[in-house]
């Protein structure tokens, strides 16, 4: 063999000593991008989601319920698709409540019910039926706390209640206040 053939077949060899580490490293390069989270991206999800938090007694307290939940793993927020709340009360009916979607923030107490909201409670011989309308609603369940900035009605048999903001506790009695520009339509006997 000639001394050319020796460099061409040498030549060769190294080639195909880089090209395969250069095809190593690609790899390696691509199981690492792959691995990695897209920001804001769901890491699992539920269908048909319901959460239960019991009262110091082991009595129901609040339920939580909701279309779908789905977590999100950079924040680690979850959010919920038609979520639907009752809030037990001993002495009354139980408060329900309706929104278009939800959000259970990380680390903290509150369900940040977004879009309008509904809160119902059906009468009793005692009380009137209470509805309610809103949007943007803050609960604390523990406290069984609500407010919200945004406009409200408020109807209770043939009353009607409107203003801008509103505080409530869903507990009896019953506390619920409304904040600003306050406008009553109220049935006279």
């Amino acid at each position: 063999m000639t001394m050319n053939h020796k460099a061409f077949y040498g030549y060769i060899i190294a080639f195909a000593v880089v090209s395969f580490l250069w095809a190593q490293l690609l790899k390696q390069n691509t199981t690492t991008t792959s691995r990695t989270a897209v920001a804001h991206s769901a890491d699992y999800f539920s269908v048909g989601y319901e959460k239960w938090q019991m009262d110091d007694e082991g009595h129901l307290d609040t339920q939580l319920t909701a279309n779908k939940m789905t977590h999100y793993s950079d924040n680690k927020t979850i959010i919920l698709e038609s979520p639907a709340m009752i809030v037990d009360n001993k002495s009354a009916a139980p408060w329900q409540i309706r929104a278009q979607t939800g959000e259970l923030p990380a680390n903290s107490d509150l369900i940040l019910l977004n879009g309008a909201v509904f809160i119902t409670r059906a009468g009793n011989a005692k009380e009137r039926e209470i509805a309610i309308e809103t949007s943007n609603l803050k609960v604390t369940p523990q406290t069984h706390f609500a407010q919200t900035n945004e406009w409200t009605q408020l109807r209770s048999g043939n009353n009607v209640t409107t203003g801008l903001g509103m505080k409530t506790t869903f507990n009896t009695p019953l506390h619920l206040e409304l904040l600003a520009k306050v406008h009553g339509k109220y049935e006279t006997k």
